[in-house]
Formats: C-alpha cells, structure tokens, sequence
C-alpha cells in the first residue's frame, strides 16, 4: 500500500520516498513543500546533459513533472487515488551547461479529476530556463491483482 504524505512530511522523508527512481537518477532534490506548491533542485550535469554539454530538456521535463506529480500526491488521499501525468508542455528559454536549477511548481487549477501546473526553472542565478505546463489526472487507486 501507498505511504501517506502531506505537507507536514518532512523534505527528507520525501527525498528517501523517491529512491530507487528516476528522481534519484537525475540527481532531484525536493527542497520545499506548501499546499499548492513544491520547489526542488537538480543538478546539471553528466546525467542530465544532451549531447554538446549542456542541460537535456526532457531532464527539464523530468524535473516539471516530478515536481508537479509531487503537488498532486500531497492534495489528494493517495490511499485510494493515484496520480498519472497526462500531458506536459514546455518552452525552453534559456540553456545551462554546469551547476544546478531550481524549480518551482505552482497549482493553477484544483479540480476533482485533474490538476494544471505551472513549472518554472530557473538557473543558480535567476536566469529562466524553461517554463512548463502540467496536467495531473487523478483517478481511483486499484491495487487488485
């Protein structure tokens, strides 16, 4: 069964949560959390480059929807939902070769069945990377073999 988090689940105990996954691969860091609202880091690097060096943007895409399913889990009771991305769009502004970005997801709608987010990442210093759109479906957990 689904091991339940909310807002008051400590940074760490998420990060731990996301073990063994493509999160941890990509080096994603989940740095705060607030109903609404969850921000996280990932370092650019060799795991996350395209070829030429510099930030990949499906590792960019990766990161939004990491960020937004997070948001998603945190809003709903995962002991009998799910969430599944469904849809995500970007548009890349901007490109980094070292160092870290920064995240930060926002909710913009909060409807029963699905979620809109809006992802924001920017570089160490403030220089926006990409913008992205995030939709969540949230549907009824069926853990029935």
């Amino acid at each position: 069964m689904f091991q339940k988090i909310d807002v008051n689940t400590p940074i760490e105990q998420i990060n731990q949560f996301a073990q063994n996954t493509l999160v941890e691969a990509l080096g994603i860091r989940f740095t705060e959390i607030a109903e609404g609202m969850v921000k996280a880091t990932m370092p650019v690097d060799h795991r996350t480059h395209r070829p030429g060096g510099i930030l990949h943007g499906g590792a960019s895409l990766a990161l939004a929807e990491t960020v937004a399913g997070l948001g998603s889990m945190l809003m709903v009771d995962m002991q009998g939902s799910d969430v599944k991305g469904i849809q995500v769009s970007a548009n890349h502004t901007g490109s980094i070769s070292r160092g870290q970005v920064f995240a930060t997801a926002k909710i913009i709608h909060k409807g029963s069945q699905t979620h809109v987010w809006d992802v924001t990442i920017e570089s160490e210093s403030g220089q926006l990377i990409s913008i992205q759109r995030v939709t969540n479906m949230i549907v009824e957990r069926n853990d029935r073999k």
